[in-house]
């Protein structure tokens, strides 16, 4: 069976989550990866055979959505020749993971494809929504990959097509511990402005991983790291905590591993404040922005919090990768099932 997997990669988590399941895909076929976006830092040992800027995002130094920088990249002409220029015709199975270009290329020819990843998720009016909803990001979420076939990613199964979060096959094998310092991601923020906040915070240190950063750079206290994969989860499993956006994969993480978890959403990142009001069923902390009590609250947080799993039914990525395949396969039929 040939496989078209397209990846949103504006930030690091869905090209993170691809990296996991593209063993697992590959004994079902011959995948070959789409990645549609320009500011990621991961760099994917995925067999990548084409390549967009598409749409992605881009974040102020202050933690907020840059609408300006967003609108400024937008390019229909350059996008439609995207579409199609895309040979999705030539795939027996097409995969989404909240990738427009894709979706719009198999909407063009009336090919069906599955939307997998957790924004398909959001097709469920199940899934948390923050107290004030947005209709226009509620529309986006509706109709940026629209396709009549979901299956989603999410903390809790909120239909019976949501599956657990994807956990790195490392985090499985792992032996979490309580360390000395915190693991800190927040690539919405600059790090001059990360360290507006951490540095100088007596008796607590940081390990901040930063797509600004080139290589370890020890500052007082805090420890800054270049993105990666493998150093980053290690900091996760001997932290003492982990702060994060309130994206998806990273909380999961931290969640699986029992960490203490502080979240905060990007402003003007629906997705984002849906995600924090499913972590506050977990009595996750959020916040919203950094500000001058960061301190006061990270001390009360690192008093009050404990160890937090909650009851996340997770599975091994083997078993939802052919949980996926056997629902594509069943609603497909036969002539699919050829193609294996």
């Amino acid at each position: 069976m040939k496989i078209l997997y397209a990846v949103q990669a504006t930030g690091n988590g869905h090209i993170a989550r691809a990296i996991e399941l593209a063993p697992h895909l590959n004994q079902y076929g011959n995948v070959d990866f789409f990645l549609s976006g320009s500011n990621a830092s991961l760099r994917p040992d995925l067999n990548v055979k084409f390549r967009s800027k598409g749409l992605s995002l881009f974040y102020t130094s202050t933690g907020a959505l840059d609408s300006f920088k967003i609108l400024k990249q937008l390019n229909p002409i350059y996008l439609n020749k995207e579409i199609k220029n895309l040979p999705v015709h030539e795939y027996d199975l097409v995969i989404s993971d909240f990738e427009y270009i894709s979706a719009k290329a198999c909407n063009r020819i009336g090919k069906p494809f599955w939307h997998w990843g957790h924004q398909a998720s959001f097709q469920s009016v199940n899934t948390p929504r923050p107290l004030k909803k947005s209709p226009f990001s509620e529309f986006v979420l509706k109709n940026y990959c629209s396709s009549p076939y979901n299956v989603g990613f999410h903390f809790k199964p909120y239909e019976n097509w949501i599956q657990p979060p994807v956990i790195k096959e490392a985090l499985w094998h792992a032996k979490p511990h309580f360390g000395k310092h915190i693991t800190v991601y927040l690539p919405h923020y600059s790090d001059s402005e990360l360290r507006r906040y951490l540095y100088g915070i007596e008796g607590i240190k940081f390990e901040v991983f930063s797509k600004e950063t080139k290589r370890i750079n020890n500052d007082y206290n805090i420890t800054w790291l270049p993105v990666s994969n493998e150093e980053f989860s290690q900091s996760m499993i001997s932290s003492s905590g982990v702060i994060c956006g309130a994206g998806f994969e990273t909380p999961a993480e931290a969640l699986f591993l029992g960490k203490p978890l502080i979240v905060i959403p990007i402003q003007g990142q629906y997705e984002q404040h849906c995600n924090a009001a499913a972590l506050e069923e977990f009595n996750v902390t959020v916040l919203q922005r950094l500000d001058l009590n960061f301190s006061s609250i990270l001390f009360k947080w690192l008093k009050s919090n404990h160890s937090i799993r909650p009851l996340i039914k997770f599975q091994r990525t083997e078993t939802i990768v052919k949980s996926f395949i056997n629902n594509v396969l069943s609603t497909h039929g036969m002539a699919m099932s050829n193609s294996i």
